[in-house]
């Protein structure tokens, strides 16, 4: 398949942060932008999104609990804890 070259002008955080994930990856950064397209475009990413809320609804309540045991263990909010329940 032949080849094209996008300019995109992006913080230099977020060209720094896809340099590493493509690395992590081991692909190029043109490949990993590539990989992200498609993924999107195919719902690829709508889909895990939509299964992770249902995974956490579906679950909630062990979520629920295990925060409880752990405010009456410690006698207060666990650290980062907000009291939100997830949607």
């Amino acid at each position: 398949m032949a080849k094209t070259q996008l300019g995109a002008r992006v913080d230099e955080d977020v060209a720094e942060l896809a340099r590493r994930r493509a690395a992590d990856l081991g692909l190029s950064v043109g490949d990993y932008l590539a990989r992200l397209v498609q993924d999107d475009a195919s719902g690829l990413r709508a889909r895990a999104v939509d299964a992770a809320a249902r995974f956490l609804a579906e679950h909630q309540a062990i979520f629920d609990e295990a925060e409880a045991e752990a405010e009456a263990e410690d006698g207060r909010r666990p650290e980062g804890s907000r009291g939100t329940r997830a949607a």
